[in-house]
């Protein structure tokens, strides 16, 4: 009997996987022309070119410095305006989980573990030009584990897909979640007190400490003795601590009430590990300490101050005192404190208060990007960087202005004109219907 694998269909289906993986890495180009681009790390450019191959930023600049490839697709954006990606460095989406209520130290805990990609509020948070988020548990913990940094591909149907880690079990893929304040005081066998909340942040970093020396004695021993010895049993928490000690995590603080706000300070001085203060309600009292310790801020903007004492005293004119102060500000959701599909608003109500227009959108781009160190890939259009933009019909933050597509990494991710995001975009019944919401998983797109 003739072999099926020696005969011509199998040799053509080869040939025809071989031409497709061919023509996926000699994608073609395109150039989208005729908007106003901003940059966010130099000046707007009107009528630009933006030049986008193989999920990178491959040129930008102005109609005359520009040359188009002859093998570019072109796309006239007249009259649009094309921003990057927006990096939100506080959210929830994803239906995320934390640490649980037998205790208030969960640094072994790792959201990624529980992130639904194919929730539909990740389509919200793209209807608002997001494309990189932090997912974070929630505020109830001290240390209520492990965040993930994500791109939002709406391509493929598992977390690795969007993670901007290689390998989740071996490489680090977010930061730290830490709080302190009204939300993590709660009762035994919670803290109970802000004083005791320091107290037990403070243990965990020495017995953290302690950890690393019995490691590095083993170690030491082994290289002396040729043997190893007993090396000090395994603990997921403690390493997972170490590697913000280390400086390998970033801290995502959550706090509110100036005093809170200084007792981080103390602390990232005491260990030397690096903070990102979120919500800091007051922190425009202690403006001036924040900018001498080189400390940022992510804002959450509400309309409506409440809901805990500690937050009485938030409001709009906060982001404009923290930059003239020269503390690095950024935004955030919190989602669903706020909405995703409304980011640009966060930015908008800042300079209305008195902050720069520059350094509010940088605030929802380039300096997010930075809190999280990835802006070395996104927060900013810049040749060489991850093709994530978004196309809006009029200026950043008119009240007017929509957002019209989302790209991510040369794909188009969100489109208004289409029913179902735009579905999404408005809201309204049947906007969110669960896992069947508009997603495609064919992963061949990202090849």
């Amino acid at each position: 009997m003739r072999n099926p694998a020696s005969g011509p269909v199998p040799l053509l289906l080869a040939l025809g996987i071989l031409m497709a993986s061919t023509l996926a890495t000699q994608a073609q180009p395109t150039a989208f022309t005729g908007a106003t681009l901003y940059p966010i790390d130099g000046p707007p450019i009107e009528e630009g070119v933006l030049v986008v191959e193989n999920g990178k930023i491959t040129a930008l600049g102005s109609a005359a410095t520009v040359n188009v490839p002859q093998a570019a697709s072109v796309v006239d954006l007249s009259g649009k305006v094309v921003i990057p990606g927006l990096v939100d460095t506080h959210t929830h989406i994803g239906r995320v989980e934390g640490g649980d209520r037998s205790g208030p130290l969960h640094p072994e805990v790792r959201v990624l573990d529980a992130v639904d990609v194919r929730d539909p509020t990740f389509v919200k948070a793209l209807a608002g030009g997001i494309t990189t988020v932090n997912v974070m548990p929630g505020s109830g913990h001290l240390m209520s584990g492990q965040t993930v940094y994500l791109k939002i591909r709406r391509a493929g149907g598992q977390i690795e897909d969007w993670t901007f880690c290689g390998d989740v079990l071996t490489e680090i893929c977010g930061g730290m979640k830490m709080a302190n304040g009204t939300n993590s005081i709660g009762q035994k066998p919670f803290p109970g007190t802000r004083a005791k909340s320091a107290a037990l942040a403070r243990e965990l970093f020495v017995e953290a400490l302690d950890y690393r020396d019995q490691l590095a004695a083993a170690a030491k021993k082994a290289s002396k003795e040729g043997d190893g010895g007993k090396k000090p049993e395994r603990n997921l928490a403690l390493e997972a601590v170490l590697q913000v000690l280390d400086g390998q995590r970033i801290v995502h603080f959550h706090t509110h009430r100036h005093n809170d706000v200084m007792t981080i300070l103390r602390l990232s001085r005491e260990f030397g590990f690096q903070p990102v203060l979120h919500h800091v309600s007051d922190a425009s009292l202690v403006a001036e300490a924040l900018a001498a310790a080189g400390i940022g801020a992510s804002i959450t903007g509400v309309d409506s101050p409440g809901g805990k004492e500690e937050a009485l005293n938030i409001g709009w004119e906060g982001p404009a005192d923290l930059e003239r102060a020269g503390v690095a500000v950024a935004f955030n959701t919190d989602d669903g404190i706020t909405d995703s599909r409304y980011f640009l608003r966060s930015g908008a109500m800042a300079v209305r208060f008195g902050m720069s227009p520059e350094g509010a959108l940088a605030g929802l781009t380039l300096t997010p990007a930075k809190m999280l160190g990835l802006d070395d890939r996104v927060g900013s259009l810049t040749v060489g960087k991850d093709a994530d933009f978004v196309i809006l019909s009029g200026q950043p933050f008119s009240v007017y202005t929509r957002v019209e597509e989302t790209w991510v990494e040369g794909h188009k991710v969100f489109d208004l004109d289409d029913p179902e995001d735009r579905k999404i975009a408005v809201g309204g019944p049947g906007a969110y219907p669960g896992d069947s919401v508009h997603l495609h998983d064919a992963l061949s797109e990202w090849d």
